[in-house]
């Protein structure tokens, strides 16, 4: 079977890059090896959108049709440094709706992936696996483990951060460990959020609270891994009362709604997100720490930035030519550069080991929370990232 382009992957950043060419003229197919199983409670995976992503999923056809009733917005966040610092940040006072939309990941998930088996110029393989890639001649071919093969004008790794794709091209990657698990779990609290995203630096990790629909939050704690098994550990009761008690009873008690998970923390840059006739989106091209709530609208800005670089190409230019994949790759580069080291920064800032700099780190906080003007700056920021 031959193709323009081929994603490998069904993640959000793949389904997503997958409905934003379903108004171009090229042939694409998405492989995927597992069907997806949505759940039918609360899904424990919560992603924060940014307002510029939830503008790019209306435009490709998904946003209108998620469920309202599982959709949350950030109108106001509480920043909490570890001795007495503090940051707020408010939409009204910003003069836009919101920071931020809270939504489950299965949410999202559904909808692109409903979308994509309604879509013309799409084909989906699932579930398949891809086996080897060939190179016949100067257009690659995708062998599935059925036999099945795709050439490809573009093959689009999108395939996470352990991406099959992207080892079997060459491409390396440097990875680092923050030896660190990133504990999630959804709770019910006894007082209302009022919209409000609450996080704190903690000598343990950062804390955060993320407002779901009605009074229940999403929490994701990064700690250290000792103690990040010790709270998947808990039992309900004990880790309701850790996490409430962790946020100052903020929102008073606790009531555990799902299963506390874990997964590992890491830094993922990759030197280069293209090669001919490839390029990598999402996890597949980087990951940072979760503290910035940025992961997924990475992923999905790398999808819109991909996307339009092939939509706006002369019918005359191949899909997979390099002029246009380092167009992509110096259009997604300042952005993620700059929030991976960001975060990393603002990781090791708050870190156990640099407490000499604790009486530094929450002056800033507590000097930027006076500067409107830098304030404002900062959310222009993150309503456009």
């Amino acid at each position: 079977m031959d193709f323009d382009v081929v994603i490998v992957g069904g993640g959000l950043a793949g389904l997503a890059l997958a409905a934003a060419l379903r108004r171009s003229p090229l042939s694409v197919a998405l492989i995927e090896g597992r069907t997806p199983v949505f759940p039918v409670q609360l899904d424990s995976r919560i992603y924060a959108i940014s307002p510029a992503n939830a503008r790019f999923l209306d435009n490709i056809g998904i946003w209108n049709h998620l469920d309202a009733a599982r959709l949350t917005a950030v109108t106001a966040m509480e920043i909490h440094g570890d001795q007495g610092g503090r940051l707020d940040f408010s939409a009204y006072r910003s003069g836009v709706a919101e920071l931020a939309w809270i939504i489950e990941s299965s949410a999202i998930h559904r909808e692109l992936w409903e979308t994509a088996k309604r879509q013309g110029n799409l084909t989906v393989l699932c579930p398949a696996r891809p086996s080897a890639i060939e190179w016949p001649s100067q257009i690659p071919e995708l062998v599935l483990d059925d036999g099945q093969r795709l050439s490809a004008r573009l093959l689009v790794a999108a395939d996470g951060a352990d991406s099959w794709t992207r080892t079997t091209a060459g491409i390396q990657v440097d990875f680092s460990s923050y030896e660190q698990l990133g504990v999630v779990a959804n709770f019910a609290t006894e007082q209302p959020h009022r919209h409000t995203a609450f996080q704190w630096f903690r000598p343990d990790g950062v804390l955060a609270w993320l407002p779901l629909p009605g009074n229940r939050v999403s929490m994701v704690w990064s700690t250290a891994v000792a103690n990040g098994q010790e709270l998947i550990a808990l039992d309900p009761a004990k880790l309701s009362k850790r996490v409430a008690e962790a946020g100052e009873n903020r929102l008073g008690t606790f009531e555990l709604l799902t299963p506390a998970a874990g997964f590992p923390l890491r830094l993922m840059r990759a030197p280069r997100t293209v090669q001919p006739r490839l390029a990598l989106i999402g996890d597949a091209a980087h990951t940072i720490h979760p503290l910035s709530g940025h992961g997924i609208n990475l992923g999905f800005q790398d999808a819109q930035a991909l996307a339009d670089v092939l939509c706006a190409k002369p019918a005359h230019v191949d899909c997979g030519d390099m002029s246009l994949l380092r167009a992509y790759e110096r259009a997604r580069k300042e952005e993620v550069v700059a929030l991976q080291t960001a975060t990393d920064g603002l990781h090791r800032l708050f870190s156990p080991s640099a407490k000499a700099l604790s009486g530094i780190r929450n002056l800033g906080l507590n000097l930027t929370n006076t500067l409107p003007v830098v304030k404002d700056l900062l959310v222009r920021y993150a309503l456009a990232s």
